[in-house]
C-alpha cells in the first residue's frame, strides 16, 4: 500500500502544510475537503459585495512558512506579499485615552513611559526579557518537538539549562505572572489578552504564554492581499508538486481494518484507499464518532476535555467614524475578570465584552490601503469572546442581542460609530462554528490551555489508530497558524519516518 496516497482529511493549515511537504518527498497525497475553497478557519466571507477575512488576522512567525515553503520547492518571499508592522495594535478604555503597542520594545517603552509611567516601564523591560527567556527555552524543545511528557521535555531541554526551565513557571497564572510585573491593571488586561491567543483565560492560563509577547516582538505581517491568500499559496505550492484536491468532499468515516486505517468513505458512499489518513479536524470530531465508530478510539477523551473561547464575531462593511483605526483594535472591558468568569464558570456571554476590531482596509498606522478610501465604507471584523456551546442550547435570542448592544455601545464610548444595517453585517455565533467545524461546539482553538498539564494533553500527530495522523490547531503544539503548520510539518515528519521503516 506505500504506492497509495496518504488521504488528508481538511484542507485547513495543517492538511496544506503536510501535503505541501509529503509531495514534496514523492509521496502521493488527495486532499479532501468538505468546503469549496482550502483553509479551514482562515476563511473568508462575503458582506455587502466585499470578501472579509473572517479567521485568524494576525500573522507572526514567518520563518515557519519560509521554512515550509523552501522545503517544497517554492519561495514564500515573492509568492505571499506581506507588509511589516511598526504598530501592532491599538488599545481603548473607554474614553480614557489611546495606548498604541510597538513591535519594537524602545518604543513601547516610550508609549507606556508617556501613558503609564516610568515605573511601569521598567515592568515592561522585566516582562519581556521574561518572554523571551520562555520562548528561548521552549522554542526547540516544545514548539518543534513531537509532543512531550513532562519528563521528555525536561529530557529535551537538558540539565544545564534546568535553572531556565524552571524559570519558565508552568505553574504559575499567567495574571499573576502580569500582576508581579505590572501595577496598572490596564496593563495586565493588555498583556493578559495573550492567552485568548489561544482561546483561554489570562486567569487560568500559564505564564507561559508570556512567549508570545517575544514572538511579536520579532515581527508581525500584515497579508497585502488578505489572509486567506496565505492558505491559497500554500495549496498552489502543493499542487505544483503534484497534490491533488477535491472541494466538497465530505468525509464520512475513517475506513479501518485489521486494526488499521485503511482509507475513507465520502459522504455520498465513495471509498477511496490510502497508505494513511492524515485528519486535519478537532481531535473531538474522531472522539464522537463524526468519522465513523472505528475511528473513535483514535483520540479518546477528546472529548472530554475543558473547551477553548469560542466568539461572537461581526463581519462588516460599513462607513466608520470618530475613532483612529488602525489594522488591529482593542477596546477593553472595564472587568475583565467578569467576563471570563461568565464565559467558563457559567457558560454565558459576557455583559461587558472586550471587543478586538480588525480594520481591513488599514494599515498600521490607519492609512488607508489598496482602493479603499474614507469616503466608502470599510471592511471590519469584530470579535468578543464567547462560550463554545454552539452544541447545546447556547445563548437565547435575547442574550445575543443583548450582547451586540454591549459590543457597539462600549465602541461608541470609546468613540467609534460604526453605520451598519442588515444588509452590510453578518454575524457568526458559536452555533455557526459549530456548523463549520463539528465536535467544537465552537471552540476555535482545541482545548482550553488551563493549567501546566494542557501542553501535555494535546493529541501527537500519530493518533493511538495506527495509519491514522493528525494535523491542526486541536493537536500538539497548539493553536495559531504557525502552530497549525507545525502541527501539520510534524505529522508530515511522523509519516515519512514511519513509511521508511514499513
Amino acid at each position: 500500500m506505500t504506492d497509495a496516497p496518504i488521504l488528508i482529511i481538511g484542507a485547513g493549515m495543517g492538511g496544506l502544510s503536510a501535503a505541501a511537504l509529503l509531495v514534496a518527498q514523492g509521496v502521493p497525497v488527495v486532499v479532501l475537503e468538505r468546503q469549496p475553497t482550502p483553509g479551514g478557519k482562515l476563511r473568508q466571507v462575503e458582506v455587502a459585495g466585499a470578501a472579509i477575512d473572517a479567521g485568524p488576522t494576525v500573522f507572526t512567525m514567518r520563518w515557519v512558512f519560509e521554512r515550509l515553503f523552501a522545503e517544497a520547492g517554492g519561495d514564500f518571499a515573492s509568492e505571499v506579499r506581506l507588509a511589516p508592522t511598526e504598530l501592532l495594535a491599538r488599545h481603548a478604555w473607554d474614553d480614557r485615552g489611546i495606548f498604541d503597542l510597538f513591535a519594537d520594545p524602545a518604543a513601547t517603552e516610550q508609549s507606556i513611559g508617556e501613558f503609564f509611567g516610568a515605573t511601569e516601564v521598567r515592568g515592561y523591560r522585566a516582562f519581556s526579557a521574561e518572554a523571551k527567556a520562555i520562548y528561548d527555552v521552549l522554542l526547540g524543545s516544545f514548539l518543534e518537538g513531537s509532543r512531550p511528557t513532562p519528563i521528555t521535555l525536561m529530557t529535551r531541554i537538558g540539565l544545564r539549562r534546568l535553572p531556565e526551565a524552571l524559570a519558565i513557571k508552568p505553574h504559575q497564572s499567567l495574571w499573576r505572572a502580569l500582576t508581579r510585573h505590572f501595577a496598572d491593571a490596564r496593563l495586565r488586561q493588555l498583556f493578559g489578552r495573550y492567552a485568548t491567543y489561544c482561546g483561554a483565560s489570562p486567569f487560568a492560563a500559564p505564564a507561559t504564554l508570556m512567549l508570545i509577547a517575544h514572538v511579536e516582538q520579532q515581527g508581525v505581517w500584515l497579508a497585502k492581499d488578505g489572509m486567506h491568500a496565505i492558505a491559497k499559496a500554500i495549496e498552489a505550492l502543493a499542487l505544483r508538486q503534484g497534490a491533488a484536491f477535491r472541494y466538497g468532499a465530505a468525509v464520512d468515516a475513517v475506513l479501518v481494518e485489521g486494526g488499521r486505517a485503511v482509507g475513507v468513505r465520502l459522504a455520498g458512499g465513495e471509498e477511496l484507499r490510502g497508505s494513511a489518513v492524515l485528519c486535519n479536524a478537532d481531535p473531538a470530531a474522531l472522539a464522537v464518532g463524526k468519522f465513523g465508530d472505528a475511528a473513535r478510539r483514535a483520540t479518546p477523551g477528546a472529548e472530554r476535555m475543558q473547551r477553548s473561547l469560542s466568539s461572537m464575531t461581526w463581519m462588516v462593511n460599513a462607513p466608520t467614524g470618530g475613532f483612529p483605526l488602525v489594522r488591529h483594535n482593542v477596546f477593553f472591558s472595564d472587568d475583565y475578570r467578569a467576563e471570563f468568569d461568565a464565559i467558563f464558570a457559567r457558560g454565558q456571554l459576557p455583559a461587558r465584552p472586550t471587543v478586538y476590531v480588525c480594520a481591513q482596509d488599514r494599515d498600521d498606522r490607519g492609512g488607508w490601503v489598496g482602493a479603499s478610501s474614507e469616503q466608502g465604507p470599510e471592511r471590519l471584523q469584530l470579535i468578543v469572546n464567547a462560550p463554545a456551546n454552539g452544541d447545546g442550547p447556547g445563548p437565547s435570542a435575547a442574550e445575543v442581542v443583548a450582547c451586540e448592544t454591549a459590543t457597539f455601545e462600549l465602541l461608541a464610548r470609546c468613540g467609534l460609530d460604526i453605520t451598519r444595517t442588515p444588509d452590510t453585517s453578518l454575524l457568526m455565533t458559536p452555533a455557526g462554528y459549530e456548523a463549520l467545524f463539528p465536535a467544537t461546539g465552537g471552540a476555535l482553538y482545541g482545548l482550553a490551555a488551563h493549567g501546566w498539564r494542557t501542553p501535555f494533553q494535546r493529541p501527537g500527530a500519530a493518533s493511538k489508530l495506527p495509519g491514522l495522523y493528525l494535523a491542526g490547531g486541536g493537536v500538539h503544539p497548539g493553536a495559531g497558524l504557525p502552530m497549525a503548520s507545525l502541527s501539520g510539518r510534524l505529522a508530515a515528519m511522523r509519516i515519512l519516518s514511519d513509511r521508511a521503516r514499513r
